[in-house]
């Protein structure tokens, strides 16, 4: 069984930095970051394979988003810089098994229980 736990969530000043983590439980073959913002639906922020050589991004993050993980430690992350506003949202964590990548949140088995994100303007 897949178990995701989120950490790292917080408030932070618009310009600033933050870095989510998400412990894994079990074996899995992709790793990815969503959101839920206040008034709309969860949407993809980023995600990539286990070999790493599949990597891809929101353009609303792009440049500024970075997701990576540390087998050491079962743990993946999402290093988050220049936040704004509308970067406020619940993130949450995603895993599956399958090996190709998908936006959409059916193609994604497992799921953290999510950590806040708030940007003050």
């Amino acid at each position: 069984q897949v178990q995701l736990v989120e950490s790292g969530g917080g408030l932070v000043q618009a310009g600033g930095s933050l870095r989510l983590s998400c412990a894994i439980s079990g074996r899995i073959s992709r790793y990815g970051w969503f959101r839920k913002a206040p008034g709309k639906e969860r949407e993809f922020v980023c995600a990539f394979n286990w070999t790493g050589n599949s990597t891809f991004y929101a353009d609303s993050v792009k440049g500024r988003f970075t997701i990576s993980k540390d087998n050491t430690k079962n743990t993946f992350y999402l290093q988050m810089n220049r936040l704004n506003a509308e970067d406020t949202a619940v993130y949450y964590c995603a895993a599956d098994t399958d090996f190709i990548i998908g936006r959409r949140l059916y193609e994604w088995d497992y799921w953290g229980l999510g950590t806040q994100v708030t940007v003050s303007s």
